[in-house]
């Protein structure tokens, strides 16, 4: 049959509507589908802000990147693996693996670097002057620090640390406790010729664990020619010409020093905020069995600055922030039972592993202490690095 060109048209303009229809009618199912979807999920991505990047918060944050719109306000750029910070002073690259950006393992979460000095109902308000709405907030702040902001920076300053130590003959340490011990073991291992004195105002070493794991710490140091002296201390600001002059009055000559004693809890600042009232008389936040804290339903807190009673170890604090996680996503999907919530069970035996140098370690666990190399294959050889880095969906040896 002959169709007349008008007829083609018109055929055609027929079909052109006619498809025009379909899709406007499937772009409104899709649509449909898209507002069915969201208020089945709870609408919009919640948002959870972070304050501190360290061992805990770096954790909570990762874990809930893909389900909430994370905020990490930190005062540095970067992550950094503390406990290998000792190794990075006598091997600066290190460094490189253990300080960690980030943007690296949070490479959509939105990252603050800056102190936060207020925080209120629905909002924290940092140094710069931003305000960062929250519908869930954690508490990560620590101990608190001072020192680089930028991950370059960081680095740089362990490559001096490495320089200072090589140029010196004689160091002295500060500081029995692990951060003391396992540098003075750092230095001893990499270093053997150099003279190392340790001045520990304790009546022993590494006083949170053991006298067992204590002694056998004492033993290893000593059979690697570090003099350690009890129960005295060090004004390290008093020295004049590289003398040192103890508490007992006894003399140490040093070309440097390091200061290996405890730091203050990070939340001083929060005396100005509306959790004031949820510090105890030492300065840490009080929390309930859900790491909430107290009084509040959507303010949670992990890591050294809580008063949950235990031990301030690293992998605890990991602990808390897996614990953290599961009780916002609960919150998130609807959980109103507070018993229905993850509850946190303090560690009540002591378990830990100090490293004394790149082979050796003393470990106590709950029933007994040992020392040597293998607790040593535990811990000292890549000091849980790649591990950490893994967990944080990184390559463990870049």
């Amino acid at each position: 049959m002959f169709c007349s060109p008008n007829n083609i048209k018109l055929q055609i303009l027929r079909l052109y509507n006619l498809g025009l229809l379909f899709l406007e009618f499937f772009v409104l199912k899709l649509l449909f589908l898209s507002e069915i979807l969201d208020m089945s999920s709870g609408g919009e991505k919640k948002n959870v802000v972070v304050i501190g990047g360290g061992v805990a918060g770096s954790v909570v944050a990762k874990t809930l990147k893909s389900e909430v719109n994370v905020s990490l306000i930190d005062e540095k750029e970067y992550y950094e693996i503390t406990w290998a910070s000792l190794r990075c002073m006598v091997e600066p690259e290190f460094a490189k693996r253990s300080v960690i950006s980030h943007s690296e393992y949070l490479p959509h979460a939105k990252i603050i670097p800056s102190a936060a000095v207020d925080i209120t109902d629905t909002d924290v308000l940092t140094k710069q002057g931003s305000r960062i709405a929250y519908d869930y907030l954690v508490v990560a702040t620590g101990h608190t620090q001072s020192g680089a902001e930028a991950r370059t920076e960081k680095i740089s300053q362990y490559q001096a640390e490495y320089e200072k130590i090589k140029a010196a003959d004689s160091i002295l340490i500060v500081g029995g406790g692990p951060t003391g011990v396992e540098l003075a073991a750092e230095i001893v291992a990499d270093f053997p010729a150099k003279k190392v004195t340790l001045v520990h105002r304790g009546s022993r070493l590494l006083e949170f664990i053991g006298e067992s794991a204590s002694k056998k710490a004492l033993n290893w140091l000593t059979s690697k020619k570090v003099e350690v002296i009890l129960e005295q201390s060090v004004v390290v600001n008093s020295q004049s010409d590289g003398v040192y002059r103890t508490s007992g009055g006894e003399t140490i000559v040093a070309d440097c020093y390091f200061l290996c004693t405890g730091t203050l809890f990070g939340s001083a600042w929060l005396k100005e905020t509306i959790l004031k009232d949820s510090l105890d008389s030492r300065g840490r936040v009080m929390v309930d069995s859900n790491l909430r804290i107290k009084g509040r339903n959507n303010i949670f807190a992990i890591g050294d600055i809580t008063d949950v009673p235990e031990l301030k170890q690293g992998y605890l604090a990991q602990e808390h922030a897996k614990v953290v996680a599961k009780n916002i996503t609960s919150l998130i999907k609807g959980v109103e039972d507070d018993h229905k919530l993850a509850v946190y069970k303090p560690a009540t035996k002591a378990l830990a592993i100090v490293s004394l140098g790149r082979k050796d370690a003393v470990a106590q666990f709950p029933c007994l202490s040992i020392a040597g190399r293998v607790p040593g294959m535990i811990k000292s050889g890549d000091l849980f690095v790649g591990k950490t880095r893994k967990g944080l969906g990184l390559q463990p040896g870049v």
